[in-house]
């Protein structure tokens, strides 16, 4: 008798513990520094790519006629020269700079990531509750 009690009490104490679903695991490439030089080098060739972007002929096409040779040879680079002549250099720069600003994020990602996929699963069951809880189309009226 004394053993069934302990072991009730046992039980009982258990259930929450036994109840909580295991915490989420963060992908470990969001935790990993190189994954963060990765995006950062895939944003430099990206932006590198858009410099090279010819765009001479849609200023020609919004003004409704045919480019220009030269206009078809026009870039973004070359648009963005007209006004600063260090602009390649000072955007490369610009994304140079991001590099630890993408690190910070992933990192505090990788930290808030597990509480939020909580809350999600928090909110969903909630949802389910509610839904449990609505009356069925059919269900006779009084």
């Amino acid at each position: 008798m004394r053993k069934s009690l302990v072991l009730l009490s046992l039980l009982v104490c258990a259930a929450p513990a036994l109840a909580q679903t295991p915490a989420p695991q963060v992908p470990p490439e969001l935790t990993d520094p190189a994954m963060a030089e990765k995006l950062a080098n895939t944003a430099q060739a990206l932006s590198n790519a858009f410099l090279d972007l010819p765009i001479g002929g849609l200023q020609a096409a919004v003004e409704g006629r045919k480019p220009t040779t030269a206009e078809k040879k026009l870039t973004v680079s070359d648009l963005g020269r007209r006004q600063d002549p260090n602009f390649e250099r000072n955007l490369q720069r610009q994304v140079a700079e991001a590099k630890p600003m993408i690190r910070q994020s992933m990192k505090a990602l990788a930290e808030a990531l597990p509480s939020m996929m909580q809350g999600l699963e928090q909110a969903q069951k909630s949802l389910e509750r509610a839904a449990a809880n609505m009356p069925q189309p059919g269900y006779p009226k009084r």
